[in-house]
């Protein structure tokens, strides 16, 4: 049973009145057949943008009692369920410059880790391939080898941060020269972590920032090296220090 015994509080997850998990989003996904085991799927998470929920698999041992276990790779819930007819893997969505562990679930192994996976770019794909009318995000834009060869040379270790703070936005714009740029936030914290991409394919060129509380925004390369127009855009983007 799915229950909630206030308007506006948390929904129950529950199986012959035992608790099994509970949240403000709870929903039941499907039953699968795994290892020849009737397997649960439901979907439990905060609720909110970007935001997948965690998983929790519920299957009930023959001759035993009901068990459950609750799939998580981070604050952002769990990847979506690839189901095969021996184990559920769980794939991670992966950003740029981050590695996360593929993990595999059974009825008799439980929950372990499959193997490592780590974001790479399409190999051989250069600034002549860019082409933002297939970016659903600027995020897509690092799928280019050349983009996310510079991307990886002028952030570093700041990669994952910089295109975490892109996840939350749009399609791109483009400027009047043929730049395109994007702003963006983190799930759950627009307005406080907020980020901008320009890319000039043309001239083989990359521009990042993010606004904190300094006069100036954090730059890749230095703001001050910037083309007026991309300055101009990130400014209306992300808004003007007070």
């Amino acid at each position: 049973t799915i229950t909630q015994q206030e308007e506006y509080g948390e929904k129950v997850l529950a199986y012959d009145g035992k608790q099994l998990a509970s949240n403000y989003e709870v929903s039941f996904d499907k039953i699968v057949k795994v290892g020849g085991v009737n397997v649960a799927l439901v979907d439990v998470g905060d609720g909110g943008n970007q935001c997948g929920p965690a998983t929790v698999i519920v299957w009930k041992p023959e001759g035993g009692t009901v068990q459950s276990i609750t799939v998580e790779q981070d604050e952002c819930g769990a990847p979506p369920a690839a189901i095969s007819d021996n184990a559920i893997y769980f794939v991670p969505y992966l950003l740029p410059g981050v590695s996360k562990p593929a993990l595999q679930w059974s009825p008799t192994d439980g929950l372990t880790t499959s193997g490592n996976l780590t974001y790479m770019p399409e190999p051989g794909t250069d600034w002549k391939d860019v082409d933002p009318s297939k970016y659903d995000n600027v995020v897509d834009a690092f799928h280019n080898e050349a983009v996310y060869r510079l991307a990886e040379t002028l952030l570093g270790k700041e990669m994952p941060e910089m295109a975490t703070r892109l996840l939350v936005g749009g399609g791109t714009e483009k400027t009047a020269s043929g730049a395109f740029y994007a702003s963006g936030c983190v799930p759950h914290d627009c307005g406080g972590n907020d980020g901008f991409m320009a890319v000039d394919p043309a001239n083989n060129k990359l521009y990042f920032a993010r606004r904190g509380d300094k006069p100036e925004p954090d730059a890749w390369p230095a703001v001050n090296t910037w083309p007026a127009e991309v300055r101009e855009a990130m400014d209306k983007a992300l808004g003007s220090p007070n």
